[in-house]
């Protein structure tokens, strides 16, 4: 399967999962709005997937693929690595949960201070409570999707987040139906989509011969030296969690803010999942092969394939979500308690968000050069250069801009970060250069996308009447992203930035 292919494939698996969670999203921003059950449960869910950047997609799964990687390609016991790495992993998250459900009060007040002295912070401990084992099982199954990944078996990992959103849908409409607490049954279905996913790709790698079975947990070399290259990583990932604390924090002391911020983030987030996840995912288990051989021009040519992928899809994506924040918003979310007070601060956050989206993507191209390496150290010290500037920027803005103080901290610190990588990356050689065709291919990707904002821009404000009509908002939708798509397709031939049997002759390729 060709890289490409490879980004394919787990990108339209991604599209499948976050269009779910868009229905999801409707649903919760329908029955709760900004309320606070709405606030509370963002932060508790918010718990187990501060942790999960640690042990699941994080520092632990991003030390443990090219070990594994590398094991695979010589032959060198891979599965015995896997099973040793599952069962310590099991061991440490078990003992996380214990010390996390005994202190669930102090996490929430870490998280969100505002909500002390109000309904709202007795719901999240609640909520948290119930929550957080999801971080057991997510991570345990990161772990197994990380080795199918760096298998080439790309489908099962990729597809088992659909289970979350199908959990979580699923809930709302029983609980709909037949009366149960919003609430309470949005926080229990958290952790059983976890043993839902983990089930899923545990079958899928036992069918595709990694048969991963947990055995008494054993601190082996391989394991101490897995450790050692997870614990900067694991630095990096506390500076970056401190981060978006920092943005909670701020959130928690404005009624509803925290509910708008997430439903902005849902909406960068899904390019962000279907090219930047996408990216990191195939890149890494790729490099680390490639380095192991020596194969210098073969990473390059690797990573940028991955960086032209990214800005074709991401730069366009990111203007749309500057350009018609409030339509996207009002058509996804508005209804029900959620009001056109939301939508307008909503689209306020998503079109911040929207600014740093490129920045948040590269990141994932980035970071694999280094990981690839096994060298975490790095990206820990760019870490904390991000956290300085998503610190002053604010609380410096916090009192002329509010709430959105910390989606402009999150998106400076985006693209602080992306430029601590750039300049990092240059240690690497031939490996890390963008090659002059593509530099100039990317100015011609930028010119194409702010063609298609101005022509969906127009039509968005020629159509905007029947935005506000309620039987017609999801067709007038429809048809801006269908605008947006063919002008972008027809301002890509014009300016030469790509033709769609260029993109068809490389995915042959």
């Amino acid at each position: 399967m060709s890289m490409l292919r490879g980004f394919f494939t787990v990108g339209s698996w991604t599209l499948v999962s976050r269009v779910l969670g868009f229905f999801r999203d409707i649903f919760i921003a329908g029955v709760l709005g900004a309320s606070p059950v709405a606030e509370a449960f963002v932060v508790a869910f918010s718990l187990p997937n501060l942790f999960r950047r640690f042990f699941a997609e994080g520092a632990f799964n991003m030390a443990f693929v090219p070990m594994f990687s590398k094991k695979l390609e010589s032959g060198d016991a891979p599965l015995n690595f896997a099973k040793d790495a599952l069962s310590m992993l099991a061991l440490l998250l078990i003992a996380l949960n214990v010390v996390a459900l005994l202190a669930m009060p102090y996490l929430v007040w870490i998280m969100a201070s505002g909500f002390s002295g109000d309904e709202r912070f007795d719901l999240t401990v609640l909520f948290g409570r119930i929550a957080f084992p999801y971080i057991l099982f997510i991570s345990l199954a990161a772990l197994i999707s990380g080795v199918l990944n760096s298998a080439g078996k790309f489908i099962a990992a990729s597809a088992a987040p659909i289970f979350l959103n199908l959990c979580f849908i699923a809930a709302l409409l029983v609980a709909n139906w037949v009366g149960w607490n919003i609430g309470l049954t949005l926080a229990w279905s958290v952790p059983v989509a976890g043993v839902v996913q983990l089930a899923f790709v545990w079958v899928a790698a036992h069918r595709a011969g990694f048969s991963l079975v947990p055995r008494m947990p054993r601190m082996t070399p391989e394991l101490r030296r897995l450790a050692l290259i997870a614990a900067p990583a694991a630095l990096a990932g506390g500076v970056v969690q401190v981060n978006l604390l920092v943005g909670r924090q701020i959130a928690s002391y404005f009624e509803g803010a925290n509910a708008w911020l997430y439903y902005a983030d849902r909406l960068y987030q899904l390019p962000l999942g279907v090219v930047g996840i996408a990216v990191g995912i195939v890149l890494l288990p790729e490099l680390s092969r490639r380095l192991r051989v020596g194969d210098a021009s073969g990473g390059r040519e690797a990573f940028n394939r991955a960086a032209e992928f990214s800005l074709l899809l991401t730069i366009p994506a990111a203007v749309a979500l500057f350009v018609i924040p409030t339509a996207l918003v009002s058509v996804l979310f508005e209804r029900g308690v959620f009001s056109a007070a939301d939508t307008s601060a909503t689209a306020l956050a998503t079109a911040v968000y929207g600014l740093g989206l490129p920045a948040f993507v590269l990141q994932k191209l980035y970071q694999p050069l280094f990981f690839a390496r096994e060298d975490t150290k790095s990206p820990f010290y760019f870490a904390l250069v991000a956290l300085a500037v998503n610190a002053v920027v604010a609380l410096c803005l916090r009192p002329y801009f509010g709430f959105l103080s910390a989606a402009y901290g999150a998106t400076f610190a985006g693209w602080a970060m992306l430029v601590c990588l750039w300049w990092g990356s240059r240690k690497f050689g031939e490996a890390a250069h963008l090659e002059p065709a593509l530099l100039v291919k990317m100015g011609r990707i930028i010119l194409a996308s702010l063609m298609m904002g101005a022509t969906v821009w127009s039509v968005t404000a020629l159509i905007s009447p029947i935005l506000q009509m309620p039987g017609y908002r999801v067709l007038a939708l429809v048809i801006i992203l269908i605008v947006g798509i063919g002008s972008y397709i027809i301002a890509g031939r014009v300016t030469g930035a790509f033709t769609v049997s260029e993109l068809r002759k490389k995915l042959r390729n």
